[in-house]
């Protein structure tokens, strides 16, 4: 077995079993997409990462089960970053990497505040690095966006983080999605005005069907069968 085979069947064993790569491993990654998209990313703001955050007993009864790195771009003019554009970079570099087999709905446009933005309420993003606890498959395939957001307290939707997760330090979670091994994900930090005149009630939504990676979108009142909610802790 090659060493490369080797790395990929590690790295699906490793999904399928519901963990995450190693905080050395996603920063490889993050490293290569700076390098590759001339984000210029910093040296030193990879050097002076600390450790991640142990996940507490609180944590672990709650469900959430790992702890993953997302980095804030830009500015919102407030002091936090722009968490539409940590979103959009991510998307464009999977669009990159993946050659082709990507499909983006019409209706995204990441550069109409009017037709995409961090949902009212979501708690905004740090500037830079920043680690997250997260919880996926936690049973709220059978719920609608909108009720989840109701219950929102001390966790939050996923929404950049969910896009940099699956395009660039967990890739290898759109190869599960493609064989029904993970459920799609729904991003419930972010809003979709489809019709782009501030008609706010839709989501974007991740799926893999056929090696082909989608960014669509999603009623956030309907329950869409096959898809998860996930949710995290900053």
């Amino acid at each position: 077995m090659s060493a490369l085979t080797w790395i990929r069947n590690l790295l699906s064993r490793r999904a399928v079993e519901g963990g995450v790569l190693s905080l050395e491993e996603q920063l490889a990654a993050w490293r290569k997409a700076s390098e590759r998209m001339d984000w210029e990313i910093s040296r030193e703001e990879f050097q002076r990462l600390g450790p991640p955050p142990s996940l507490t007993d609180a944590d672990v009864a709650e469900g959430f089960h790992a702890v993953c790195l997302f980095y804030g771009f830009g500015d919102d003019g407030s002091g936090h970053s722009d968490a539409v554009l940590s979103g959009k970079r991510a998307w464009l570099y999977a669009c990159r990497r993946r050659r082709g087999r990507v499909w983006q709905s019409p209706y995204i446009d990441f550069d109409r505040p009017d037709a995409f933005r961090l949902r009212p309420g979501a708690p905004p993003r740090p500037k830079g690095f920043y680690f997250a606890r997260i919880r996926t498959g936690a049973g709220f395939q059978a719920a609608t966006v909108a009720s989840i957001r109701g219950n929102f307290d001390s966790v939050t939707g996923w929404g950049p983080e969910g896009l940099q997760f699956l395009c660039i330090t967990h890739p290898h979670f759109s190869d599960l999605m493609s064989e029904r091994k993970t459920p799609f994900l729904a991003l419930a930090d972010y809003d979709v005005a489809p019709y782009g005149f501030n008609d706010f009630f839709d989501v974007p939504i991740l799926f893999c069907s056929n090696g082909t990676l989608g960014l669509g979108i999603g009623n956030a009142d309907r329950n869409y069968p096959g898809f998860d909610i996930p949710i995290l802790r900053l």
